[in-house]
């Protein structure tokens, strides 16, 4: 067998941060998945009852997380590439900058859980509510061990491998493609 075959063979095989961080990605999507398949099939059966509690979130929240979750995906790709031609400087820029807007979501995420908690929006406030309360705080979760991932690549920062890197920026990505799925299932489609 040539080279050039058994490259290609090997990038089936060995993909891009490796094989298990793919697996992961693809059970917590389906997941994710499910759960926003089962709160579009009951928003059909209870439309008013779910659109007047949708009504009760904050879309510029949840916009102003989307631009945050996306610009720090940004700069976590602009990383990883920096790190694949050893530019360091870049590489360490784009991994804090990426950080920075990752606390931003969690944060701003936080002051949304919060405001709607203290309005008495609370998991057996409406089955809309329970909804809400899961699939956010179980991406909130996620997005919270990514920064783990990424602050622990942070320490590591002069050590790490390419490979571990990629890993944490597919999990990163995940998040945020989760999270470009949740946003308008929960705050826009009516």
């Amino acid at each position: 067998m040539n080279t050039t075959n058994q490259k290609e063979e090997d990038a089936i095989w060995y993909p891009p941060g490796g094989i298990l961080i793919w697996l992961i990605v693809f059970v917590e999507v389906i997941t994710f998945c499910m759960g926003i398949g089962s709160l579009v099939y009951d928003k059909t059966q209870n439309p008013s009852g779910f659109l007047s509690m949708q009504n009760q979130l904050n879309r510029s929240f949840a916009f102003w997380n989307t631009i945050f979750l996306l610009t720090s995906g940004f700069f976590l790709a602009m990383s990883v590439y920096a790190k694949e031609i050893q530019k360091e400087s870049m590489y360490l820029y784009g991994l804090l900058f990426s950080m920075f807007f990752g606390m931003g979501f969690l944060l701003l995420k936080l002051l949304e859980f919060y405001d709607k908690w203290t309005l008495g929006f609370t998991l057996d406030e409406s089955v809309f509510f329970s909804y809400y309360w899961l699939l956010t705080g179980f991406h909130y979760l996620h997005v919270a061990v990514g920064l783990i991932i990424l602050f622990i690549v942070f320490l590591n920062r002069k050590t790490i491998e390419l490979v571990n890197l990629e890993a944490g920026a597919i999990f990163w990505h995940m998040c945020d493609l989760i999270w470009l799925i949740l946003y308008p299932a929960l705050y826009l489609i009516q």
